[in-house]
């Protein structure tokens, strides 16, 4: 059976990447898109807002992919839970972890299948990393997320806004990759945030975790080279080096071989089967090590970010 799939919110990251994934899988047929404005090459149906398309399409929709800013997905996700209807939720998967939390309640309930979409967790090298991790007691971990947010985020001010996430919006995805492959969950024991002084969201941080020697920093200031890097050693001597957010791995210094690997059509993969066993998949966990950061962190100010 063909999934019937609407995309709700048309910015950057459904174009680049949901769409194609979508398009590229027999599983799916792309039926509709919610958006403020009409794509010129999207030829399907088309609504301004999820209510519009649900009063329409609902007995013709199998399945949502929710990519707008994590603001507004919480509503969104509720009308289309409650419509019965499974759902994909592009990361972070809401705005706060209270609102993750009742969603999954709702879903249980309406017994909807839910899957929260952390994309790195399916880059190359991190179902390897985790094989090799298994059983392994860790001792330290190192977390380097370094990116320009001009380069990557160029003229988008909701990430700056609060609820926006800041130099979180990419470094959750270096602790999403963290969830994935350590046994023990990752807990926050000290932050530290430095905000902008015109901004409302962090443009630097620095994580410590409970554990001998496990921290992570991430900066969006451009100051350092690109990185995205997590090195991670065991007691028994091994040392776990993932590259390039995660699609190159080094075990002990040696380059691992790794299959052709496509994030975001991997994504999907998964998603028909969530789709068709009416399985969730969810991963809390990252969003709870941000929000713990918010909760603990030392907030420093600098100056303005223009």
């Amino acid at each position: 059976m063909t999934i019937r799939i609407a995309i709700v919110g048309f910015g950057k990251i459904a174009r680049d990447e949901h769409l194609p994934s979508i398009r590229s899988n027999p599983a799916f047929e792309l039926v509709a898109v919610v958006s403020h404005s009409r794509p010129a090459d999207i030829d399907c149906a088309f609504f301004s807002t999820v209510g519009e398309m649900l009063a329409a399409m609902a007995d013709m929709t199998d399945a949502v992919a929710i990519c707008t800013p994590p603001g507004p997905r919480f509503a969104i996700a509720g009308e289309v839970i409650a419509a019965g209807i499974p759902i994909l939720l592009e990361k972070p998967p809401t705005a706060t972890l209270g609102e993750l939390d009742d969603l999954i309640q709702l879903a249980g309930a309406k017994q909807v299948a839910v899957h929260t979409a952390w994309h790195s967790q399916y880059a190359a090298g991190v179902k390897a990393a985790a094989d090799a991790l298994e059983g392994e007691d860790i001792a330290s971990i190192s977390m380097v997320w370094y990116e320009d947010v001009r380069k990557y985020h160029a003229g988008q001010q909701w990430i700056w806004d609060a609820g926006g996430f800041g130099v979180f919006d990419p470094g959750i995805n270096g602790l999403s990759i963290l969830t994935r492959i350590l046994a023990e969950p990752l807990l926050v024991r000290d932050a530290s945030m430095l905000f902008p002084a015109n901004r409302q969201a962090p443009i630097a941080a620095d994580l410590v975790f409970h554990g001998q020697d496990h921290k992570a920093r991430m900066d969006w200031r451009g100051e350092q080279d690109e990185q995205w890097s997590i090195e991670i050693k065991t007691r028994s001597g091994m040392n776990i080096c993932l590259k390039r957010g995660g699609s190159e791995l080094d075990i002990n210094g040696v380059p691992q071989i790794l299959p052709p690997h496509d994030e975001y059509r991997s994504i999907y993969a998964d998603f028909s089967e969530v789709v068709r066993t009416g399985t969730s998949k969810i991963d809390r966990a990252p969003l709870r090590i941000v929000a713990d950061c918010f909760l603990i962190g030392e907030r420093k100010i600098g100056g303005d970010f223009v």
